[in-house]
């Protein structure tokens, strides 16, 4: 059963942002995604390593990537500038940042004000609006965490996982009973021409994980 059949739910809004790359920046994106696929060309395309490919193209989509030792290098700040946009846009209100990597919530922490919402001490803050700007990560806290009773109602997406269900139960972090707000928004941070355009495809069409990370590798090969 479908919660939205059953239950009063406030109106949902997706939207994206799109962020644009410099031509030097797209340039780099694409010569960083031909010498991974190269490494991959005599090698047949399994999950694993489609995952590890999509990966690091996403780590250099949202401005950095980790490099063989675990060092993160810096490439743009596109993402964190549209960021800045998205949490003025909000006029004061709380909004919560769903990211994937740790850099990401390092670049994020250091950019702005923000705090991860971890303990219950957190999501206590949270609710009673003591949060600006809080950062979840899905894989961690998708699930049972009620985040509801906060005037927030916005969830910006700074990183889009592949995983459907994550993405899913992150948004019914808000988007659920006893919101108070009358409508959730949804925000996508999604940069032009790279793979952050294949993985939206991909959960609007509901396709599986496997599938359409497999799909997105082999069309870049072809």
């Amino acid at each position: 059963m479908k919660a939205i059949d059953h239950l009063h739910m406030p109106e949902l809004l997706s939207n994206e942002y799109p962020v644009q790359l410099s031509d030097t920046e797209q340039e780099t994106y694409k010569q960083f995604k031909s010498e991974l696929i190269l490494e991959m060309q005599d090698t047949e395309i399994t999950a694993a390593n489609a995952a590890a490919l999509s990966n690091k193209l996403s780590q250099l989509a949202n401005g950095a990537v980790y490099d063989d030792t675990g060092a993160v290098i810096p490439i743009h700040s596109r993402k964190l500038d549209a960021l800045e946009d998205l949490i003025e846009a909000a006029n004061g209100n709380p909004v919560l940042i769903a990211y994937w990597y740790k850099h990401e919530r390092e670049r994020i922490i250091k950019r702005f004000n923000a705090r991860e919402i971890k303990t219950d001490a957190d999501i206590r803050d949270w609710n009673h609006d003591k949060i600006p700007i809080a950062l979840l990560q899905p894989s961690a806290a998708a699930h049972g965490l009620n985040l509801q009773d906060s005037s927030g109602n916005t969830i910006i997406w700074y990183t889009i996982p592949w995983s459907l269900e994550l993405y899913q139960q992150t948004n019914a972090r808000l988007w659920r009973q006893g919101q108070k707000a009358e409508s959730v928004v949804i925000q996508h941070l999604t940069v032009q021409n790279t793979i952050d355009e294949e993985i939206m495809t991909a959960l609007e069409n509901k396709d599986k994980t496997q599938s359409a990370m497999l799909h997105a590798v082999k069309a870049r090969l072809k």
